[in-house]
């Protein structure tokens, strides 16, 4: 892993369940170059990400989502 660490909060748009969101936080955990991922439930739309970029692109963080069936965006990267 490089030396870089970047945060990014990332949008999720629909209404998700506590279970949801936390299988969707375990994938992130999982890519290599992620750091940490963590949310609140009184925020359940906004999950921050410390990761490495030159370990993982944030896109993939978007494809994560994509594949649960949900709709996410990326803020402030």
């Amino acid at each position: 892993m490089g030396n870089k660490l970047a945060e990014v909060t990332f949008h999720i748009d629909e209404e998700t369940t506590h279970d949801e969101r936390e299988g969707l936080r375990d994938i992130i955990l999982g890519m290599g170059g992620v750091m940490a991922a963590a949310y609140h439930d009184e925020k359940p739309h906004l999950m921050l990400i410390e990761y490495d970029p030159d370990a993982v692109n944030s896109i993939e963080f978007v494809n994560a989502a994509r594949n649960r069936g949900l709709h996410a965006e990326l803020i402030g990267f």
